[in-house]
């Protein structure tokens, strides 16, 4: 039954892997190619960041997921757990980080309220994002120090096995400490997206109550717009879901099943949200299309090249 299991898990991973690195690839070769045509504007950049840095972190989630799952051994012994350490960190913070810039920038740009401090930020949009870049700099760096720490204190020990029969408690605050930048991204940008569905959804109301009859345009847009940060927020949520089991399994280390739920609950998020950024995203949507119909015609061409 386990091998069962163990067959449709790296079959659902190996899918994870591909979508993620065709979505967010697609995504950064788009805006890539764009810049080389225009100067590279603030959501460009965004964008960019984002798909390359998700890219960089669905590696690292199934490469850590695998080497616990299946070579638990090699995972506890020699260095190999510091270098994911550090690779988990600058793909975990960068990838939060360039999310929560996105929702901001979305938030600033779009929503509409009458509170005096909304309208200084709105007016002060450039200045945002040179200020997140501080926050993510010193954040990271303090993730570095604090694993540093938690290594040397090991090595202090001269353990050559990986300890991990701390007390739970002790074990849980370090994990809070070290994720502390990215519970603050992660609540900033649910904050940012709830109150730009509030504002959309009072700004449809109101268009709906002065539209008799069908939906117009902008309607449609509005409520196109609610379901994209809708399903933004139900992967993000996700996603932490995922880290929560994960981070948990290193206290029930004999659980395969709950690791395994946990890995690909954690991988849906970078590259399910590649996706709903095409499908929302107007530049990124024609793209797609223009691609599926290359794909179609050359289909076409080697069909009539058979016959």
């Amino acid at each position: 039954m386990l091998r069962v299991v163990e067959g449709i898990f790296i079959f659902v991973v190996i899918s994870e892997l591909v979508f993620g690195v065709l979505g967010n690839g697609f995504i950064g070769l788009v805006n890539c190619i764009d810049c080389a045509k225009n100067k590279l504007s603030t959501i460009g950049f965004i964008l960019t960041g984002l798909a390359i840095s998700r890219i960089f972190l669905i590696w690292i989630i199934i490469t850590d997921g695998f080497i616990q799952i299946f070579s638990p051994d090699i995972y506890a012994s020699g260095n190999l757990i510091e270098y994911i350490s550090y690779f988990w960190v600058i793909g975990n913070q960068s990838s939060m980080w360039f999310a929560t810039s996105l929702s901001i920038f979305y938030f600033l740009k779009i929503a509409n309220f009458s509170n005096y401090i909304f309208l200084w930020l709105k007016s002060r949009t450039n200045m945002v994002l040179p200020f997140m870049i501080v926050f993510l700099l010193i954040s990271s760096l303090l993730n570095f120090a604090h694993i540093a720490k938690i290594l040397n204190d090991y090595k202090m020990k001269n353990d050559t096995v990986w300890d991990l029969n701390m007390y739970k408690s002790e074990y849980f605050i370090k994990q809070i400490l070290l994720n502390l930048g990215v519970i603050f991204f992660f609540t900033l940008s649910l904050i940012t997206c709830v109150f730009l569905i509030i504002s959309l959804w009072r700004h449809n109301r109101q268009m709906q109550s002065n539209v008799t009859g069908l939906r117009d345009s902008n309607t449609e847009a509005h409520v196109k717009a609610m379901k994209v940060l809708i399903s933004f927020v139900i992967l993000f949520i996700l996603y932490f879901i995922g880290m929560a089991i994960e981070i948990s399994c290193f206290t029930v280390r004999e659980n395969k099943l709950l690791l395994m739920f946990g890995m690909t609950t954690t991988a849906i998020y970078p590259w399910g949200h590649s996706f709903i950024l095409i499908l929302g995203n107007s530049k990124l949507k024609q793209a797609s299309l223009r691609v599926l119909q290359q794909l179609k015609c050359c289909e076409k061409r080697k069909n009539l090249r058979v016959t």
